[in-house]
């Protein structure tokens, strides 16, 4: 397991200088950088002999019972059985670090700018009069959100914990499923002013070092003074900005993170979001849920082929209406045609703005459900829906058919397993609505056509976002469009130059033995 001593230090931070041996000079320059903040508590003890000391650390984000107990009652105590003496002529900050303090984490301190870092960090400081260093003890303690169950990727049979917004707990969460020493972590400090602390997970040995090392050369060269969210990361280091497909996958659930990192893709978590970051991704691992590797092999596979059914419908569904109803009215059998055409008369607006405005609806119903109290939310959502189509259909502003496309197209951008590929199919609705009115299914097909030719252009750290379909992959193929059983599976999905492809043995498939099976049908007779 790879142990870094300290966190890594955005070299771009502001620096202020080292330690002076004189320790009411360390408290002053302390007190001048922060402002003299209140919740920044200053502990001096006097040792004796004429040795002081100071115990600093900020109140919310330590464990009081640690500090008072392990730290400060220990320190009085040595003083105390010694009267002062045995700190005359000795390596004080040795003594304490090896004999008096019995709490784990215990790392020295060289300048400022580390003393400021484990500070805000949670850690404890202890200086001492004489010496131009100190000491940082970790004495992390502050509230936080327990584990719970994952909120925007739930499912019926599998684990019912998820991500929270304290980095240990994560990480903690993450080794819990993956119990190896190849799993390696990297630690940085990104952000001037946050110094939020990023995590890098992979599997040595697995993962591919050259796209370790690009992860890495990607958020070294980050220059920002804040970093609050994983979503910050995310736009720093992807591919391609100008481009409605997510060339990074995120998720709130630890099986996924660990069975992403299994296959050789990298994690990125973030202090202070449930939300983990894998690269390099594919299109189709957006379309692959977690749950598909609990249930048996042909209901994953159905439910997959399900997605990309509903994800294709909600792209094209009402621009295919509109296209149809408008220039292509031949395509359409006679009784059906007659229904729609009936259902039309009397509205006022062409069938594309007739979209557009049901379409603009549903996603201001969609967007207040979330932002609305907990409590109305779904409800309001659930009326408004309702209330709203049935009085637009009896004044007559839209036909019943279009408002059964959008409700059905709207159902259908909900199964998508990944939310940010659910966003893509909403910016890309509207992209061939107005193709389609424009030139009907020509529109559509060209547009399909540039859609294609931009996603075979793209890359996540490299590897082509549609790899396995393009270019074509053959040993890929168990599991993007079908899942085979887990027994057939030998070798994890292929990106680039990935390391140690076998994932397991060549397992036969499982069958009754034959000695078995003779020896029932002999008990049978």
């Amino acid at each position: 397991m790879k142990k870094k001593i300290k966190p890594e230090l955005n070299n771009r931070c502001e620096t202020y200088g080292s330690l002076s041996t004189r320790l009411s000079v360390n408290v002053q320059k302390l007190q001048d950088i922060t402002g003299n903040s209140p919740d920044i508590t200053i502990r001096m003890i006097e040792v004796g002999a004429g040795v002081d000391m100071a115990v600093m650390y900020i109140n919310g984000l330590v464990e009081s019972n640690t500090i008072n107990n392990v730290i400060v009652k220990s320190l009085m105590r040595e003083i105390e059985r010694e009267n002062g003496q045995s700190w005359k002529g000795v390596k004080i900050l040795s003594l304490i670090k090896k004999r008096v303090l019995s709490i784990g984490g215990v790392e020295d301190i060289y300048d400022m700018d580390q003393l400021l870092s484990s500070l805000f960090s949670g850690d404890t400081i202890i200086l001492i009069q004489g010496y131009d260093r100190g000491l940082s003890a970790s004495t992390l303690g502050w509230e936080h959100r327990g584990v719970e169950d994952s909120q925007s990727q739930t499912v019926i049979r599998g684990p019912k914990e998820g991500f929270t917004e304290n980095l240990t707990t994560n990480t903690a969460l993450l080794r819990r499923k993956i119990q190896s020493p190849q799993l390696w972590m990297e630690i940085k400090r990104i952000g001037r002013v946050t110094q939020t602390k990023v995590a890098v997970m992979y599997l040595k040995g697995i993962a591919d070092e050259k796209v370790v090392a690009e992860v890495m050369h990607r958020l070294n060269r980050i220059d920002t003074d804040s970093i609050l969210e994983g979503g910050y990361i995310e736009e720093f280091i992807q591919d391609a900005s100008f481009t409605p497909f997510p060339t990074i996958a995120n998720t709130e659930r630890p099986d996924a993170v660990a069975g992403s990192v299994l296959e050789g893709q990298i994690a990125i978590l973030v202090d202070g979001t449930p939300f983990v970051l894998l690269a390099p991704v594919t299109f189709f691992k957006f379309f692959q849920s977690s749950e598909d590797y609990y249930h048996r092999y042909d209901i994953s596979t159905f439910i997959r082929i399900l997605r990309y059914t509903a994800f294709i419908m909600s792209i094209l569904l009402p621009s295919l209406y509109i296209a149809v109803t408008t220039f292509h009215q031949e395509m359409l059998p006679t009784t059906l045609l007659i229904s729609l055409m009936a259902q039309r008369e009397g509205i006022p607006f062409p069938a594309f703005l007739e979209a557009i405005i049901m379409e603009i609806t549903f996603e201001i119903l969609r967007e207040a459900g979330v932002r609305m109290p907990r409590a109305i939310g779904p409800a309001i959502s659930i009326v408004g829906a309702l209330v709203l189509g049935q009085a637009a259909v009896q004044a007559g502003l839209v036909s019943a058919g279009m408002v059964i496309i959008v409700s059905f197209t709207a159902i259908s951008n909900f199964v998508a397993p990944a939310f940010n590929i659910a966003i893509t199919a909403r910016l890309l609705r509207f992209l061939f609505m107005v193709l389609a009115a424009t030139l009907g299914l020509f529109g559509i097909v060209a547009g399909l056509v540039a859609i294609l030719i931009h996603m075979a252009g793209l890359r996540s750290f490299g590897v082509p976002y549609l790899m396995s379909m393009a270019p074509f992959v053959s040993a890929n193929q168990k599991d993007i469009l079908v899942r085979v059983p887990w027994w057939a599976m030998f070798t994890r999905p292929r990106f680039i130059n990935q390391q140690n492809s076998i994932r397991q043995g060549k397992n036969l498939q499982p069958s009754p033995s034959t000695n078995n099976r003779e020896e029932f049908e002999s008990e049978k007779d």
